[in-house]
């Protein structure tokens, strides 16, 4: 069984570790922060990123009838309309969430 001064070195190099990779982003980006680019990656980038991924779900989870497909548009529209109208995303989500989910459990 190793000593106990083998296993302090041990714990203190792995809380060395941990610690710096913890604060290397924070150190890297200090810099960035009045970057433009990163201002500009601020207001676009969460758009994009939001158009990606329903594009994806959008390909992967078109239904194999035309009725889950009528489902997917209404709780897409559902969705879009509550966004544009409250202007809050968790709430428009989940309700398109919601309404695709009751409409394929009653009529799926």
């Amino acid at each position: 069984m190793p000593d106990n001064g083998y296993i302090a070195v041990l714990v203190a190099v792995s809380a060395a570790v941990t610690w710096t990779l913890r604060a290397l982003p924070f150190a890297v980006l200090a810099p960035l922060r009045h970057s433009t680019t990163v201002r500009y990656l601020s207001v676009h980038m969460p758009v994009g990123v939001m158009v990606i991924l329903t594009a994806y779900t959008l390909g992967t989870v078109a239904g194999d009838t035309s009725a889950q497909l009528l489902w997917l548009v209404l709780a897409v529209a559902v969705t879009a309309g509550l966004h544009l109208w409250r202007g809050q995303a968790m709430l428009s989500i989940l309700a398109g969430t919601a309404c695709y989910v009751t409409l394929m459990s009653l009529w799926g």
